[in-house]
Order: structure tokens, then C-alpha cells, then sequence
């Protein structure tokens, strides 16, 4: 990897303030996703090494809390400016270990900067209440402190701006954070905390820690010391996390799978929808908690939908997101793809066809051709199912009524999307559907001053917009007494 400053690609976990390897010298090899071949290892840390990253944080927040707003968010915009001054390091970093093209991983990088940024300002603005008192000589008012020590277990599909979501808001309202990256792709959290501690981020406020994910979440989950936990990834994890870390009462915020429609009318944009249709449900190959899962298209514009999407998916070009012209690169690994097969070939046992896609490429490895499918209906694992995957299936249908209801068919409720041009409809429809957010003849959903996350099973809690620290926060109610003299 030709990096520019190689001392970004680190080997070693940051706990504490120190550079360190596992207690018992394990390792764990990190693979390009397009080539196979080893990038790098990180330490295989457990439970003594989670431990001490805990101790570090504890004793670290008393400090950290105490500064001013201020000057927290000083030391993340410096944090920030070194990120954005790194950007074309991190993309390749980024794009080695989780495969997405190079232009992607900076406009993931760059989507993360707008949290860093955002939070920087908003833990100003942490406000508390003074409430119109019932009682004479007394009077009740509310302030808003930092929750302790957090920690945020994050994915592989955007392994540097899930982390700035979650970091940001914790550092700027007085908390230290611990992460847990994903073992796919533990560089890019290491080449953060390098630049957070070049920022000057005091020691043990940042730590990065990777290695076994029982064992280290087994520890954030139990100790008492950790106040808060932030993860996302699949509904049957957050389940378990959520258990595990009962015994605590822990403030949770999770963010869990996706079963996202697209809801095309008539009068919708054809254009509009089909440019972002693309963007949205290929983007890192499909592998977006909020990409969509199922088109609802209205039964007129039903063939022209599918005819035009068809088009703009055989454009796509796979291949090693670091070559020019690649638009798509490989699933994260060459399990996935039998996953792929395993969705497609039940829809077609049931009735669906395959209009363009459904197998590897010469490729190999875990790439995997965009696919588009119709004739899905809710009996099918496509429409039932997070594809995560460069998978589009198409269902038709005929009224309002129908398209909401086959939309809320679903435990899921993270992102949606409707197009339309008529603004009561848009209304209607977005009041209706079951979802933590909806776009409106728009699918690009997540900015630092917005709030983002799901309800029913994708998961409880927002990350960003003033939303966002309210899950690093405990409220207290003071009563002054004595007031009358």
C-alpha cells in the first residue's frame, strides 16, 4: 500500500494513551477484499486488554468531563482538520480492507468529518431547563451531564464514519470512548486514533481496541463502569447485546438491519428515481444498512422502471476499488455471494425472474454482478430478508393503500423512500410508513445534523442531529429550596 504517511496503517491497538500488542502476542491477518492478499495484522486482544481500556476510561473522565465545551470541541475540530488533511491515505486504507471504490471510501470519510464537525459545536449546546416553579421559596431545574465511560462496536461495511457517529457525540459532551472495530476492517479505526491523539486527544479518552469480539463485547457488556454502549450491525447481535448488558442498565443505542422499500408512483420522477435507485441500492455493492432492499413500483410504470434500472446495472464495473473506472467492488467476503444465490434461487423456485446479474463473475472471490429481479412477492426470502448485496428486487403494485401496506410488511423499520410529485400523497404516504426515517424523492439520508435510526426491530436511539448526544447524557432534576428567605 503506497501510502503517503505509512505510520497511518498501525499495527497495534491504542489503550490508554499506549501503543500496544496482545497480552499474549496474538494476531490477526487483515485481507484486501479484492486481491485476497494480507494487508497487515492487529493485536487479537480479549478480556485483561479490554479491561485496562476501561480502567484508562475511568480514570481519564473525571478530567476529560470536566473541561469546557469549549474546549472539547477544539480538540475535535483539530481531530477533524487532520482527517480531512489524511483523506487520500485513509481512502486507501479504507478501501483495501473493505473493498468499496476509492471515491467511495472518501465520501464515506467526509460524511464521517460532518459529524466530528457538527458535535464540535453542538456539546455547546447541551442545554439544561429552569422550570416555572409550583411551590413558593422553591425552585426545580434540570441539567444534563455526561452518562461515564461509552463504548461503540462498529461494522465492517463503513468502518470509518460509523465510528466518527459515534465518537463525536460522546467526546463532546465530557465521555470517553472505547471501539471495538470489526475485525474485516480494524485499519481504518487504528489510523483514527492516530490522528486523534496527533489532534491531541488526552490518553485514555480514545481508545481503539481489536481482537476477539465475544470476549471484548462480553466485557463492555458486564462492566459497570461502562455506562454506555453504542453498536451497529444485525438484529440478532443487538438482541443478544442488549441481554447481555441488562444486568447493567446500560443507556443502549443500536442500530440494526434494514428492510428498506422504494416506493415508485406514476407520477413520480423517472428520472430522479432511476439515478437514485442505483446510487442507493449499489452503493458499497449493497452492503448500506439503509440501501434499499425492495422496489414497489406502481403497475404503469412497472416495465419502464425495470427496462431503465436494468440499463444503469449493466453499467456498473466491477473490479479492485483502487483502479480507475471501478464502480463496484467485492462483497466483504466469498462466503456472501453463495448468500446471494441462495436469495435469488428460492425467488425463482417461487415465480421471479432474473432480468439481469445472478452470478460471480470471472472475478471471483467475493465479487458479484448486479442483479436485478422481478415478480418478487412477500413470500419470497428477497422480500423478506436484508440482502446486503448487490440484489434489486422489484415488486409491482396497483394503489396506495397497497404499496404502504406491502412497505410495512416487515419487522424492519430503518430507512424508506417514496417518489412522487403529488405533495398530499407525499404526506400521506410519509406519515404512514413504519420507519425511522423516510425520503421523500431523495435517498441521501445521513448528514451530521440530522438524526438517524430505526424503530421496531432495526434497533433504538439517533446518531447525529441534536438527538445525537442526548445518547451520551443523563438528565437531573435539582430542587432549590429555601428560596423564601
Amino acid at each position: 500500500m503506497n501510502l503517503k504517511d505509512p505510520s497511518l496503517l498501525r499495527q497495534a491497538c491504542l489503550i490508554g494513551g499506549q501503543w500496544t500488542e496482545a497480552d499474549d502476542k496474538s494476531v490477526m491477518a487483515v485481507a484486501n477484499k479484492a486481491t485476497g492478499e494480507t494487508i497487515g495484522s492487529v493485536p487479537g486482544c480479549g478480556r485483561a486488554e479490554t479491561e485496562r481500556a476501561i480502567a484508562a476510561a475511568g480514570r481519564a473522565f473525571p478530567r476529560w468531563s470536566a473541561k469546557t465545551a469549549r474546549e472539547r470541541g477544539r480538540l475535535l475540530h483539530a481531530w477533524h482538520d487532520l482527517i480531512v488533511e489524511n483523506i487520500d491515505d485513509l481512502a486507501l486504507i479504507l478501501t483495501s480492507e473493505q473493498g468499496k471504490p476509492l471515491a467511495e471510501a472518501k465520501g464515506e470519510i467526509m460524511a464521517g468529518c460532518s459529524y466530528i464537525d457538527w458535535f464540535a459545536e453542538e456539546g455547546r449546546r447541551a442545554y439544561g431547563e429552569i422550570i416555572p416553579t409550583p411551590w413558593p421559596g422553591k425552585q426545580p431545574l434540570v441539567i444534563r451531564q455526561p452518562v461515564g465511560v461509552a463504548a461503540a462496536i462498529t461494522p465492517w461495511n463503513f468502518p470509518s464514519s460509523m465510528i466518527t457517529r459515534k465518537a463525536a457525540p460522546a467526546l463532546a459532551v465530557g465521555c470517553p470512548i472505547i471501539v471495538k472495530p470489526a475485525s474485516a476492517t480494524p485499519f481504518s479505526a487504528l489510523a483514527l486514533a492516530v490522528l486523534a491523539e496527533r489532534a491531541g486527544i488526552p490518553a485514555g479518552i480514545f481508545s481503539v481496541i481489536t481482537g476477539s469480539a465475544r470476549e471484548i463485547g462480553d466485557v463492555l457488556c458486564q462492566s459497570p463502569q461502562v455506562r454506555a454502549l453504542s453498536f451497529t450491525g444485525s438484529t440478532p447481535v443487538g438482541k443478544e447485546l442488549m441481554a447481555r448488558c441488562a444486568p447493567t442498565m446500560k443507556k443502549l443505542s443500536f442500530e440494526l438491519g434494514g428492510n428498506a422499500p422504494f416506493i415508485l408512483f406514476r407520477d413520480g420522477d423517472m428520472d430522479a428515481a432511476v439515478r437514485q435507485a442505483v446510487g442507493c441500492k449499489f452503493r458499497n455493492a449493497g452492503q448500506t444498512c439503509i440501501c434499499v432492499n425492495r422496489f414497489l413500483v406502481e403497475s404503469e410504470i412497472h416495465d419502464e422502471f425495470v427496462h431503465r434500472l436494468k440499463a444503469e446495472a449493466e453499467k456498473i464495473v466491477l473490479g479492485d476499488g483502487t483502479k480507475p473506472g471501478v464502480t463496484q467492488g467485492p462483497l466483504i467476503d466469498a462466503k456472501t455471494p453463495g448468500f446471494m444465490r441462495e436469495l435469488l434461487d428460492d425467488a425463482t423456485a417461487k415465480g421471479a425472474a432474473i432480468v439481469c446479474g445472478g452470478k460471480q463473475p470471472a472475478l471471483g472471490g467475493g465479487f458479484f454482478e448486479p442483479t436485478v429481479v422481478t415478480g418478487v412477492t412477500p413470500q419470497m426470502r428477497l422480500f423478506r430478508e436484508e440482502i446486503f448485496g448487490p440484489v434489486a428486487p422489484v415488486t409491482m403494485f396497483s394503489t396506495e393503500d397497497e404499496a404502504v401496506a406491502l412497505a410495512n410488511d416487515t419487522s424492519y423499520g430503518l430507512a424508506s423512500y417514496v417518489f412522487t410529485r403529488d405533495l398530499a400523497r407525499m404526506w400521506r404516504v410519509a406519515g404512514r410508513l413504519e420507519y425511522g426515517m423516510v425520503g421523500a424523492n431523495e435517498t441521501t439520508l445521513a448528514t451530521g445534523e440530522t438524526p438517524f435510526g430505526g424503530v421496531k426491530e432495526s434497533g433504538l436511539g439517533r446518531e447525529g442531529g441534536r438527538q445525537g448526544l442526548d445518547e451520551y447524557l443523563e438528565t437531573k432534576y435539582i430542587l432549590l429550596g429555601g428560596l423564601d428567605g
